[in-house]
């Protein structure tokens, strides 16, 4: 039995014209002889009736009085609906189909509501109805807590539903269907002359997801990656194969990963600088530790003999500089961040990389607020009014050049 699992993402199930695009991508996967098992999000985004956002609006959003397992009852109905549409959609068209919640197809999960965490994929189920069908749709984002409880993955959670699949079932490929037709050397919003990549090795993928790039969650490249399941991002609009995301040292068709220098350009917006003054190791420690108390996650942290640097999203500002105000610290604060990473799994050992970086920025009057690196990422904190400009700049001076050649 040849399977392969396919993910379609919320604006891939919105209407009836996206299904559609989404129905004609599978019947070309059952016309070359395979079994499929179908992974949906929750249908559209914010505004749309059953979408995630819009279903945290019905109980008040943040400020809903329901506790965290509750709310899973309620985030798990959009994928659920999602999943009932879609199959209906199958069966109408003469497919032989059928739906599955995450439980029924065997996601066992950790008991963290909101953020579970997959224990493992029973797929007997899923294999037996294979047998049979020749689709299975899949509610993605969710699955079943050692007490039998509903608990969905977190944001993205329907990436690693997909990925999770995969593995278990020992799938030939996974493809992740979005509303862009690959991974982008760049945003292409901002980035008018940005390249889509053909090939990119899982680290690259997931250290470009990580860093602000939102084709895919970086979770479900981790666990495609550790079972070396090739992944492909693909567009539900257009009929081309997207970019495949293999490990470094295969070949994909024409194409060969090569050991580029920079892989692209991410970033991430609406976040503050913080720059708290401290006198010593101990006031370091405690000011990591009321935030840490908080559940406040810290990024872009540096720390000196007399301060400690560090951003957070600008949601949390105030609620961070409660929490130090209330401990006697003081923060200067700015406002109105973006952090730029320019990511590259050949970045390790090779000098220049900051002075090209540096002298990039410079020639665009760009200011560095903030700095750090590693061996395969170097990030920049700029002024969110200067994102665009540092994206296209940066871009020019690393990823102009084609670095993928014909066999």
């Amino acid at each position: 039995m040849k399977i392969i699992v396919q993910k379609f993402g919320g604006t891939s199930v919105q209407s009836p014209e996206s299904r559609q695009l989404a129905f004609n991508h599978l019947q070309n996967s059952i016309d070359q002889g395979y079994k499929v098992v179908v992974v949906v999000s929750a249908i559209g985004r914010l505004g749309d009736p059953y979408a995630t956002d819009t279903l945290l609006e019905l109980i008040g959003a943040k400020e809903t009085r329901l506790s965290l397992r509750e709310q899973d009852m309620l985030l798990s109905v959009g994928e659920t609906i999602s999943t009932a549409v879609f199959t209906n959609m199958l069966l109408e068209a003469g497919i032989k189909a059928t739906a599955f919640s995450g439980a029924q197809a065997g996601i066992r999960t950790t008991g963290e509501y909101t953020a579970g965490k997959i224990l493992e994929v029973d797929t007997t189920r899923l294999h037996e109805t294979l047998e049979t069908v020749d689709i299975v749709v899949v509610a993605g984002f969710q699955g079943c807590a050692p007490n039998g409880d509903i608990t969905t993955l977190g944001r993205g959670g329907s990436d690693t539903s997909a990925a999770a699949l995969g593995v278990a079932l020992g799938a030939e490929r996974v493809d992740i269907f979005t509303d862009v037709d690959g991974m982008y050397t760049a945003d292409p919003r901002i980035v008018k002359h940005a390249r889509s990549l053909p090939t990119v090795s899982y680290n690259e993928v997931s250290n470009m997801a990580y860093q602000g790039a939102k084709v895919i969650h970086p979770r479900a490249v981790e666990i495609a990656m550790q079972a070396k399941i090739p992944l492909r991002i693909r567009s539900t609009y257009l009929e081309g194969e997207g970019t495949l995301v293999t490990s470094q040292t295969e070949v994909s068709g024409r194409f060969d990963v090569k050991e580029r220098l920079v892989t692209g350009i991410a970033h991430v917006t609406n976040l503050t600088q913080l720059r708290v003054q401290t006198n010593d190791l101990q006031t370091q420690q405690q000011a990591f530790a009321i935030l840490a108390d908080a559940g406040i996650s810290l990024d872009f942290i540096n720390i000196s003999t007399n301060e400690i640097v560090f951003t957070v999203p600008e949601r949390k500002r105030e609620h961070v500089l409660t929490l130090l105000k209330e401990a006697s610290y003081h923060a200067e604060t700015t406002e109105n961040c973006a952090k730029v990473s320019i990511v590259g799994a050949g970045i390790a050992g090779v000098p220049g990389v900051t002075a090209k970086i540096v002298s990039a920025l410079s020639a665009k009057n760009i200011s560095i607020l903030q700095s750090a690196d590693s061996h395969t990422t170097v990030w920049i904190l700029v002024e969110e009014a200067d994102l665009i400009a540092a994206v296209n700049a940066l871009h020019d001076e690393f990823c102009i050049e084609n670095e993928f050649e014909e066999e």
